[in-house]
């Protein structure tokens, strides 16, 4: 068993290969980080006035950004729910493949790396991380450069 990614795209431009990368990247991600099997996840991906919508309504920015998430598990110590029955639901990660083709454009790297990394920034965000101050900053990146250097989304 693995985790369960639900993949949206709602822009109906990313290729077979790269919504695969996502989900077998987030497979990997999820065994490195230990996550329960059988966890469910979404991934959306939209463009950069849908996520520039969803980040002023939610974060008071109008302005696109290149991936938020959404954690539905945050602030539990435990599973949400206390039945084995019951799925876990980890959230969900909201990506602009407008924003990931800007930046992986002006970083000078492969459209793959950069939906990789914001797919495992998401995640990692999921799971509680945050670079909100420079301790778990460093904490967050260096984590997301392991999972994606191993899986061999180098720079």
């Amino acid at each position: 068993m693995s985790v369960i990614i639900d993949i949206i795209d709602e822009t109906e431009t990313v290729t077979y290969e790269n919504t695969t990368l996502i989900k077998n990247l987030l497979q990997y991600a999820a065994k490195q980080e230990q996550i329960s099997d059988g966890t469910e996840l979404s991934v959306t991906i939209v463009d950069n006035d849908s996520i520039q919508a969803i980040n002023n309504q939610y974060r008071g920015l109008d302005k696109p950004t290149d991936v938020i998430s959404f954690a539905l598990n945050e602030d539990e110590e435990e599973e949400v729910y206390g039945e084995e029955d019951m799925p876990n639901l980890l959230g969900d990660i909201v990506i602009s493949i407008d924003k990931a083709e800007e930046q992986a454009s002006s970083y000078g790297h492969s459209l793959e790396r950069e939906i990789g990394f914001l797919a495992v920034h998401g995640l990692l965000h999921l799971l509680g991380y945050t670079h909100d101050r420079k301790e778990s900053e460093s904490e967050m990146f260096s984590r997301q450069e392991l999972i994606l250097n191993e899986y061999g989304l180098e720079r």
